[in-house]
Order: C-alpha cells, then sequence, then structure tokens
C-alpha cells in the first residue's frame, strides 16, 4: 500500500533523509519512531505531496506520489502535527467545508460528514464551536477532516501530542478502530504509543532506517545483553595506576562469546556496572529459561573465569531482556550512527 524507495532531501546543507526505503502493506498500522529532527515529518510531506524528494520515489495505493495530481491524493488522509482547523467554526460546518474542498456535493456530502462524525465519536459534539472542544476533540476533528475523503491510507504525524493521559488512551483506542479498515502509518517519539497500537514499527535517525520490525521484536534486540556488577580492590592495591572502566572493556571483550562491551559505569560502593552483548543459545527461551541457560557455551564459564582470575568479585548478574525504550535509546544514540556512518563511509 505504501512503497518507499532511496528517498533523499537537503535543506541545505542538512540532510534530513539519506536515503530511507519501507514498505508497508494493507491493513497495517505501522508506527514510524524516531527522536526530533529524525526525518519523520520530512518523509510524512513527501508521501502526501507537500514535499518533493531531492532523489528517490513513493507510491501510495499504486500510484506514484506527484504533488500536481490531485486523484492520486484522494487515496491518502492527513493528520499533520498542528492540526489544521478553523476554530470559530463550528464541528459540523467546518467538516461540510472539508467535505466540499474534496468535490463532494448533495447527499454524498452529507454522507460523509455523517460518516466521520461517527467514526471519531463526535456526535454530542458537532453542534459546538472547534474552539470551545478540548485539545483532545480537536484533534477528533483534526482526524475526521483527514477521513473525510474515504481515503485507503492514514498518515497520522504525532497524533497524541499534548493531549492529557485520558485523551490519549482514547485517540489510541479511535486509532485501532481504524487500523481495522485502514492503513496507517503514525509517526511518533513515545515508545507506549507504538506498544499499545502498532502492528509494527520502523525506527528513523539520523535520516535513516536504522530498524524495522514488530515492537515485541526491536525490544528484544538487546536481549542478549547482560548486566553484570563486579567489586574491585581499590586501584592503588592492584599495582596498576592506570587500572579503571577501559581495563574492565578490554578484559571482558576478549572472552569467548561476547560480542562487545557496550559500556563501563562506576556504582555504588566502589563496584562496577557492566554491559555486555554475548551469543545466546541457541533455540533457548528468553522468557522461561533460567539466566544460567541463555549463554552460549562456554560464555559464563569464561566471564566466571576472566572474573576469578582478575581478582574481581561478581555480586550480580542480570539479563537485560526485552526493554523498548532501552533499544530505542541504543539504535538512535548519535555515537552509535556516526561509528556506523563512518564504517560504511558515510558522512553525517
Amino acid at each position: 500500500m505504501i512503497h518507499v524507495e532511496g528517498l533523499e532531501k537537503r535543506y541545505g546543507d542538512l540532510v534530513a533523509l539519506g536515503g530511507v526505503s519501507f514498505d508497508i502493506e494493507a491493513g497495517e498500522v505501522v508506527g514510524f519512531l524516531g527522536p526530533n529532527g529524525a526525518g519523520k515529518s520530512t518523509t510524512m510531506k513527501i508521501l502526501t505531496g507537500f514535499l518533493v524528494p531531492d532523489a528517490g520515489t513513493c507510491e501510495v495505493a499504486g500510484r506514484r506520489v506527484d504533488p500536481g495530481d490531485p486523484e492520486g491524493r484522494k487515496a491518502v488522509g492527513y493528520l499533520p502535527e498542528a492540526t489544521p482547523l478553523y476554530r470559530s467554526m463550528r464541528v459540523d460546518r467546518y467538516l461540510d467545508f472539508v467535505a466540499g474542498l474534496h468535490g463532494l456535493g448533495g447527499s454524498a456530502r452529507r454522507a460523509a460528514v455523517g460518516r466521520v462524525i461517527e467514526a471519531c465519536h463526535l456526535g454530542r459534539h458537532a453542534g459546538r464551536k472547534i474552539n470551545w472542544l478540548s485539545k483532545g476533540f480537536r484533534q477528533r476533528v483534526g482526524l475526521a477532516q483527514a477521513l473525510i475523503g474515504d481515503p485507503d491510507v492514514l498518515i497520522l504525524d504525532e497524533p497524541t501530542s499534548g493531549l492529557d493521559p485520558r485523551e490519549v488512551v482514547r485517540m489510541r483506542d479511535l486509532i485501532r478502530e481504524l487500523g481495522a479498515e485502514k492503513t496507517v502509518l503514525l509517526s511518533t517519539h513515545v515508545l507506549g504509543e507504538a506498544e499499545a497500537v502498532c502492528d509494527r514499527a520502523i525506527v528513523i535517525a539520523g535520516g535513516q532506517i536504522v530498524a524495522d520490525g514488530t515492537p515485541r521484536q526491536l525490544a528484544r534486540t538487546r536481549a542478549g545483553q547482560v548486566a553484570l556488577v563486579l567489586r574491585v580492590p581499590a586501584y592503588d592495591t592492584l599495582g596498576d595506576p592506570s587500572f579503571g572502566p577501559r581495563t574492565i572493556a578490554d578484559d571482558l571483550a576478549g572472552v569467548p562469546g561476547v560480542k562487545r562491551c557496550i559500556e563501563v559505569t562506576p556504582a555504588e560502593g566502589g563496584a562496577f556496572r557492566v554491559e555486555l552483548e554475548v551469543e545466546r543459545a541457541p533455540g533457548v527461551d528468553l522468557e522461561q529459561a533460567p539466566i544460567a541457560s541463555r549463554f552460549a557455551e562456554p560464555t559464563l564459564e569464561m566471564l566466571a573465569r576472566t572474573v576469578h582470575d582478575r581478582g574481581w568479585q561478581l555480586s550480580e548478574l542480570s539479563w537485560v531482556g526485552d526493554d523498548l525504550e532501552a533499544a530505542f535509546l541504543e539504535l538512535t544514540d548519535p555515537e552509535r550512527l556516526a561509528r556506523d556512518a563512518s564504517r560504511a563511509g558515510v558522512q553525517l
């Protein structure tokens, strides 16, 4: 239903999109995740025909997006982050006005207005001025205008931004209802939104797609990570004044089965908290298996031997597990993106 290939967009020297590609099938509700400035809104404006890319192509409902093709744009309903409303108008009259802009008239126009008022649960507020509504209901009016042309695809830019918790829940419920009939691409930097609403999430950072999968799959990108708390003798008793976090990282990164040492940070009582990415035992159920059986052989044994040989004390061992927020922070970490770009020969 949505096909994006090699999208590039620059604003002067700023690279907003550096070759973005993805596909979304009919009936999917897909979250478009990323930090502020990642390229989410730029991508959505290109998909809706508000911006023209410098390079690349995109199609919606089998038709190439072209700002000069009004027929093609009928397939898309768009709710921008700043909801476009004439607040001095009544809800029903505003939606009637939008239906007219879509070329609807007569009974078709009345039917379209009635349909979106019902779909967005605005019946009790149809005769009220938009300015009198809460922000949550104004957002519903914005969603109703996006639906007025009965599009196949809904593109929603930060639809719950600025809403109070109760209104956020209501808006999420409404998006889930609409997702039963429409293909939905919704941008957000609220991770709970992706978990609550979306079948799938695409993560963008620095104008690049850095991950694509179900929220659970993204959360489990960290499922091969463990945290150790090590108690180490005072530096002066080690006979090596240069000893510190770098030494611990280098020693543990050399253990068979350890892919990398992510970080070493000071903890309470002179200890260090160490995060490692390790090889997992094949086919193990990470939710049910005890920690010791989650490691590929002989990783845990070699870790324990290294800690013992160095004279350190392992006081805590925990499996990081499923954590979408932590996965998001790691996937969008600027230092990681810079390292990956450097390895690929790309300058961000």
